[in-house]
């Protein structure tokens, strides 16, 4: 484990560290100050490179953090922290975002256990519904995105009420070929949340398929207050994960399926989208019709799709710009009485 910053320390002469807010075999995040900006509040993401990495692997590993550093500085979208700078200094990789106050869901999940009580499924059904939005922004994204780490301790609650997906450490971008792949971080996630295609790190096959099953895993632990049974000792044990209104009968059953479906052992099987999670999870609820009425993101991705769903809409409405347009070239083809 890398030593940590001091309270103090001044990264690139601009950001003075204000204390660390969490810490992994890799590196670290911490809370800062940008001495530029007065009174702006940053999160710093430090990463270091492996002990005994060679200097070829040292400059790969350096290429590739530039690289998705760069893609994760154009990433805009309200659940999402802004990526506002990226560097190198003394050895180490440094991503700069904007830092986010508030509690994460973990912590909320952690207090309503203490008090024998669990989260109302509205409330989490509110927050799946703000996370779909950017994890759809993120798969839509050229290469897709993938963030690989979903779990309520990356999820946000501002006292707004609105969520941020606050940790990009283990985001994944997608080749076209699927082969090669960009990872600022090492690593697997945290296994409860992990599928099992995931396990083999980089080497391992996974697609936006892994971030629906994260999330499923997620929305597992929100709705019934206990962590998940990693993907590993449910491929050894397929009954060893507990339904989840055996354990919340509370629970809606149309909630119930999604989770089971997201979570599914084979990626096959699971949604394979998280607008297909969206549609299971809201489908004939207010919240669902809400939706359709707002204007949502939809990124490339979907746009086929939301012209299948509105193509009797997009005809009348072109049929009616061309009578339009006719009776405004040709006045004389309206009726006068």
């Amino acid at each position: 484990m890398i030593r940590p910053l001091e309270p103090g320390v001044i990264l690139r002469a601009r950001y003075k560290i204000v204390k660390m807010v969490g810490q992994g075999g890799m590196g670290a995040i911490y809370q800062a100050e940008d001495t530029r900006l007065e009174g702006r509040q940053c999160a710093i993401k430090e990463t270091a490179p492996e002990t005994d990495a060679d200097l070829a692997a040292l400059t790969q590993a350096q290429e590739q953090f530039y690289r998705e550093a760069s893609v994760l500085a154009r990433l805009d979208h309200a659940a999402l922290p802004k990526v506002s700078d990226y560097f190198a200094e003394n050895g180490r990789d440094y991503l700069v975002m904007d830092y986010i106050a508030g509690r994460d869901l973990r912590e909320l999940v952690d207090e309503a256990r203490r008090q024998e009580r669990l989260l109302d499924e509205q409330a989490i059904l509110s927050w799946m519904d703000q996370l779909c939005d950017a994890l759809e922004y993120l798969h839509s994204q050229t290469p897709p995105v993938v963030h690989r780490d979903i779990k309520p301790a990356n999820i946000k609650l501002t006292a707004a009420g609105t969520i941020k997906l606050v940790d990009f450490g283990l985001v994944k971008l997608l080749a076209e070929d699927d082969v090669q792949t960009i990872t600022v971080i090492q690593g697997r996630g945290t296994v409860q949340y992990t599928p099992l295609e995931q396990y083999g790190g980089d080497s391992g096959h996974t697609d936006i398929r892994s971030d629906i099953y994260s999330l499923g895993a997620t929305l597992y632990h929100l709705t019934t207050g206990q962590v998940p049974v990693e993907a590993k000792q449910r491929f050894l044990r397929p009954d060893s994960l507990i339904p989840p209104r055996e354990i919340n009968p509370s629970l809606s059953a149309q909630t119930e399926r999604t989770i089971l479906r997201a979570m599914a052992m084979h990626p096959d099987a699971r949604f394979e989208t998280v607008a297909h999670l969206r549609a299971s999870l809201f489908e004939g609820t207010p919240l669902a019709r809400s939706n359709r009425q707002q204007s949502r993101f939809v990124g490339p991705a979907s746009w086929p799709a939301a012209i299948r769903a509105n193509l009797l809409w997009i005809v009348f409405a072109l049929l009616a710009l061309s009578i339009a347009a006719a009776v405004t070239l040709h006045p004389t083809l309206v009726a006068v009485p």
